[in-house]
């Protein structure tokens, strides 16, 4: 049982657990105590500002609030009750202003500072201080998206603490002592890191600033839409900050159990795309002289004469990235309209994971964490990353099975080491039986997703255990939500139809799919729903233009099967897509509401239990676990990961393991600024395999495979299990499951 303490502050009495925080307490008593360094989310407080000082009866001098725990008897007086406490806040902030420039009126910070505001409210009305202020360069690029004042720096170390104690990554340092510490990284080298960005908002003053911000806006002339972001399963909440119609950044906006308020750079800096050059802007249909220009009814003609002719043997490959509303549209449509089931969905999931729910921030809390899959999670769903952090930070061991794992694994072995967990004699797999706080993750394609991940927690006992669940990490952004919408357009599935008389291609991820380029070749025809020009018009015969998840009303659901609510931030340049899918629709003699609501409405009542749209507001809850249920077989999922390897392969060969590295799609190579997070182009290898071909660190190799050759940079992975070699997407072009390495 909790241990509860009662102390006083500023003369009211309260109550809360021994230890908890003095500024939390008097927060909780309606008392404000001022800080800076401080940061919860950061870990221990360091007492670095002096802002929080405060008056302790019994003690002889000033003390930093933030660094004590409440007491019982404890007697403490703030700067509002206490003329010593507030003489040492005044000087505290008198010194921390002696070298910051007063440019406030050009600061991307102004109007959002702590330090603008904590000045008025307790800082001297003017200064004694005569002599010039420090300048120095400005400003120093920490990287291509974060600029660096250094003379408006207070040393708060937010910045230096969040990179060494929450992302880990230890890139951003302090350096130098006294009046000459600094803010830097190791020798100047960008700040390249996955949450980087992050550093942004922690700081409290103008010191660290976005790049693609830095005077773009003022505070008074934006608006803050709040939404959820699409390019990961995680489903970060986000503001989006709005100017004059168009996207300007994106915040993090804290959702406690899904991402504490960190956002990747991913989902922080790649809202330009929204913008990019090759943006489709009215739709393209292949004539004569190629793909042209039509008006919007010729579009929606021209579709309807390609269902008509294609008849029931269309399929569609779908993203995972468009909102239930629009897949549930769009299954409507093609289902109930033309009569064509046959679906690609972008990964095989399962509803008997529900049984096992937790939010996200259960991992923080993990005795035990165990993760299969050839993926890397940070690849994945970055955010699970941070929690997987914070879980070792807490004493949680955490066991990956993986060809990088700390338990080096076949490619394809993770439904194999699931099952092994849950013989009986496994030794890992009975510590997952008997702890109280154990968590599955399956980070991979292939090998049945989250239904293998359901049998296995089923089998460990864990829908019995509230501490303990079960994670499947999608590798799009709403894998679930689109396949839950798409089952209930129709009551029934049906194999992919051959020959394919249409292939419907909806999203930028599918078409960008090399799997979902295969199928078009084999169709007679394509309609490709995308964004940007260099995805399909080499390969469509109607090209309708598509939206951004910033651009949509609608509904999204998460790795967690949390619903939640997709604002649209700004007006699309083409119309919704919900709007053509319902207009086309009445052709073929289906009802489809052009409004996401409406949709949701109906929907819901069948698919979600009937929750109401207004419940997702603000931070959307998770539902409760449901009972468990054997799932159904598993459906293999699509894409190069799921291809079979030939039973017998030559000696020297190599199993290939493409990944989606997280700074790669559409939308990360539309923006400039993120270019140097994306992967190079190089193929890892292990220690073994480098040392059987003699290839060290950069060393050119030359990748052969069933006549497709590519010239990679090597670099060898010391996690890496001997046999695999690891190509991002992106640079794996054609190369076939096995592959050759030779030194160049």
């Amino acid at each position: 049982m909790t241990e509860m303490v009662t102390l006083t502050i500023d003369d009211r009495e309260i109550t809360v657990p021994k230890g908890t925080g003095l500024v939390e307490t008097a927060a909780a008593a309606g008392i404000e105590i001022p800080v800076f360094c401080y940061e919860p989310r950061l870990g221990p407080p360091v007492g670095a500002c002096r802002m929080c000082l405060v008056e302790i009866e019994g003690l002889p001098k000033l003390q930093a609030g933030c660094s004590l725990g409440a007491a019982d008897g404890m007697v403490v007086k703030t700067a509002a009750t206490s003329e010593k406490a507030a003489e040492g806040q005044n000087a505290t902030l008198e010194f921390i202003l002696v070298n910051h420039p007063l440019d406030c009126p050009v600061c991307d910070k102004g109007g959002e500072c702590p330090l603008q505001d904590l000045t008025f409210r307790y800082g001297p009305g003017n200064t004694r201080m005569t002599f010039p202020k420090i300048t120095l360069e400005k400003p120093i690029p920490v990287s291509p998206l974060i600029a660096l004042d250094r003379e408006r720096c207070i040393l708060c170390y937010r910045c230096t603490r969040f990179s060494s104690d929450v992302a880990e990554d230890n890139q951003l340092v302090a350096r130098n002592r006294g009046a000459h510490t600094e803010i830097a990284t190791f020798e100047a080298d960008p700040y390249r890191a996955p949450f980087s960005g992050n550093v942004i908002e922690l700081c409290p003053v103008g010191a660290l600033t976005s790049t693609q911000y830095r005077f773009e806006a003022r505070p008074w002339d934006i608006q803050n839409v709040p939404t959820v972001c699409g390019l990961c399963s995680v489903g970060c909440n986000v503001n989006a900050t709005v100017r004059e119609g168009k996207v300007k950044r994106i915040l993090s906006r804290n959702h406690p159990e899904i991402d504490e308020g960190w956002l990747c750079d991913k989902g922080r800096f790649s809202y330009p795309h929204l913008i990019a050059e090759d943006r489709i802007s009215e739709p393209l249909a292949r004539g004569s002289h190629g793909l042209e220009a039509v008006s919007w009814d010729a579009a929606l003609d021209r579709a309807e004469e390609l269902l008509r002719q294609a008849g029931t043997n269309v399929v569609t490959a779908l993203s995972g990235t468009e909102t239930i509303e629009q897949a549930y549209a769009l299954g409507r449509l093609l289902r109930a309209g033309v009569g064509a089931h046959a679906a690609v969905l972008p990964e095989a999931t399962s509803d008997a994971l529900n049984a096992f729910r937790l939010p996200l921030s259960a991992l923080g809390k993990a005795e035990l964490v165990v993760v299969v899959g050839d993926d890397e999670i940070a690849e994945r769903a970055p955010v699970v990353e941070l929690w997987l952090k914070a879980a070792r930070r807490n004493g949680a061991e955490v066991v990956h099975y993986g060809p990088t794992g700390n338990v080096p694994s076949a490619l394809g072995a993770a439904a194999a080491a699931l099952h092994a967990l849950t013989e009986p004699g496994n030794e890992l797999g009975g510590r997952l039986r008997a702890s109280e706080r154990a968590i599955l993750i399956w980070s991979g394609s292939g090998g049945g997703g989250g239904a293998r991940l359901a049998e296995a927690a089923h089998a460990l006992g864990f829908e019995d255990k509230p501490g303990s669940g079960a994670f499947h990490l999608p590798a799009t952004a709403n894998a679930r939500g689109v396949a839950a919408a798409w089952a209930a357009a129709a009551d029934e599935d049906e194999a992919n139809p051959e020959p394919i008389g249409l292939l419907i291609v909806s999203g930028d991820e599918a078409a960008c799919d090399p799997a979902v380029r295969d199928l078009a070749e084999r169709a007679d025809r394509v309609i490709a729903i995308t964004m940007f020009h260099g995805l399909a018009v080499g390969w469509a015969d109607l090209v309708l233009p598509a939206t951004s998840y910033l651009e949509r009303d609608g509904t999204t659901m998460n790795l967690e099967g949390r619903l939640q609510r997709q604002r649209r931030a700004v007006i699309a340049p083409v119309p919704d897509e919900l709007a053509w899918i319902s207009k086309l629709a009445e052709r073929f003699g289906v009802t489809v509401s052009p409004h996401a609501s409406v949709v949701f409405e109906e929907l819901s009542p069948e698919v979600f239990g009937g929750v109401d749209l207004t419940a997702l507001n603000g931070r959307a809850g998770l539902p409760a676990r449901t009972p468990y249920a054997a799932p159904a077989p598993a459906v293999e999922a699509k894409g190069p990961a799921g291809a079979r390897l030939p039973d017998e392969h030559f000696v020297g060969e190599l199993r290939l393991h493409r990944y989606r590295a997280l700074f790669s799609g559409p939308f990360v190579e539309r923006v400039e600024e993120l270019g140097f997070q994306r992967p190079p182009a190089e193929i890892e290898l292990s220690t073994a395999d480098a040392s059987k071909r003699a290839v060290a660190n950069g060393d050119t190799v030359l990748v052969r495979s069933n006549g497709t050759s590519l010239e990679l940079r090597a670099r060898v992975n010391r996690k890496l299990v001997e046999g695999v070699a690891r190509v991002a997407d992106e640079h794996a072009g054609d190369l076939h499951p096995l592959v050759e390495v030779v030194k160049q």
